[in-house]
């Protein structure tokens, strides 16, 4: 069985003051970072790190999972 990541990600984001914008189409969710002013998708269930790091990413946020 795949690892789900998206537990540990949400608890990131939300650490570093992202926001939940709104649900996206199918599994996907749009986040809005205060340290990139930019919005991205995470993934439920995000079952790949690499997906994970690049949200981080995405958010401006230097951590890994």
């Amino acid at each position: 069985m795949a690892e789900d990541f998206y537990r540990d990600l949400v608890r990131l984001l939300r650490a570093h003051g992202c926001e939940l914008v709104r649900q996206g189409k199918g599994s996907h969710e749009i986040w809005k970072s205060p340290i990139s002013l930019r919005t991205f998708t995470v993934p439920h269930p995000c079952k790949r790190r690499h997906t994970a790091n690049a949200a981080l990413k995405d958010a401006g946020i230097d951590e890994k999972l």
